[in-house]
């Protein structure tokens, strides 16, 4: 609760109470929720969970960092009781919550976190009876704005860099903070996003938040061969595509050339044991349509590669993205 209170308000704005309390409630229900400066959390979900599993999310420090967030978001900035509201809440406190297990934990196992929100996204897409809107466009479907919110928000991140959605989000709090009516809308933000970013993102941000796209990138093979010098090259064979789908789910592929980190690593990417040490090689490289080969060197032998290995990207099968490396014993000139 302290490292949020800090970090949001030197990324967004002060916080405007004079104290903050998480209430503890017993486990007839498994939620926490925002109030003016006070949440009640569930014991369920916070006070009697088992934290003895390395290579589980942290639920407690990420679902007190998503309700200390709506103290922004929600509290701070109000939406506009239409489409698109819940991103204005909902998202950003996922997009806050993500900043500070990446601060506690490391942008290497910020992973596991995406790698859940993906698989929960696509999961509940598949089971959409009605329509599946943009995310700007949102109504009442959790999946979207909790899930997909998340990938959506922390691949912007990544893409154009934390000072500019952050500076996008302070923003949006001095113009609409503690206001009235009119209220803001997702416009607004796209809007002042794009002042921020530049026509070079004007695509991204498109594909982002006003349309459904998906991706399919697999590494079908991972082969290196130890060098001369002792280190080793490494090949990876991807085939990747590029896909919008209308809101019934019917996919039509676009043309895809944009950029995707690489990544080799002495440990499968993941599991607790896995850290920066682990990492050997990691680089955005471009990806098009279709099957192409990367070749990367490294200094120590390989186990995994992977592209988009760490599940920042919405892709349709997130199993695929890291292969184990088969190591050739054969020494190349």
């Amino acid at each position: 609760m302290r490292m949020s209170i800090d970090l949001f308000e030197s990324e967004f704005s002060p916080f405007q109470f004079s104290q903050a309390r998480i209430l503890e409630f017993p486990a007839y229900e498994t939620f926490a929720q925002s109030f003016a400066g006070t949440v009640p959390f569930s014991e369920g979900i916070g006070f009697i969970i088992r934290r003895d599993d390395p290579d589980k999310i942290d639920v407690v420090t990420y679902v007190t960092a998503h309700e200390i967030a709506h103290q922004w978001w929600a509290h701070q900035l109000i939406g506009a009781d239409k489409q698109g509201s819940e991103m204005l809440a909902e998202s950003f406190a996922q997009y806050s919550a993500l900043l500070v297990l990446e601060k506690m934990l490391g942008r290497d196992q910020v992973r596991r976190f995406l790698k859940y929100e993906l698989d929960g996204y696509l999961r509940s897409r598949g089971g959409e009876v009605v329509e599946e809107l943009p995310l700007a466009r949102v109504e009442a479907q959790p999946y979207i704005y909790y899930q997909k919110g998340t990938l959506v928000m922390y691949w912007l991140k990544e893409m154009v860099g934390q000072p500019v959605v952050d500076r996008a989000l302070r923003r949006m709090l001095q113009a609409y903070a503690f206001k009235s009516a009119p209220y803001p809308d997702t416009r607004d933000f796209l809007r002042i996003l794009l002042e921020e970013t530049g026509p070079q993102y004007d695509q991204l941000i498109t594909d982002l938040f006003e349309r459904i796209t998906l991706y399919d990138v697999a590494v079908r093979q991972a082969q290196a061969t130890r060098r001369a010098d002792g280190r080793y090259d490494v090949t990876l064979s991807v085939e990747a595509h590029k896909l919008y789908a209308d809101g019934q789910g019917k996919e039509s592929e676009a043309p895809l050339d944009e950029p995707f980190d690489i990544g080799v690593f002495d440990a499968e990417p993941g599991p607790a044991n896995f850290g920066s040490s682990s990492v050997l090689f990691f680089e955005r490289r471009p990806l098009h349509s279709g099957r192409q080969n990367i070749t990367v060197t490294v200094d120590r032998e390989p186990k995994f590669a992977g592209a988009d290995p760490y599940n920042k990207r919405i892709d349709r099968n997130s199993d695929d993205n890291v292969r184990a490396v088969d190591v050739s014993r054969t020494t190349s000139g």
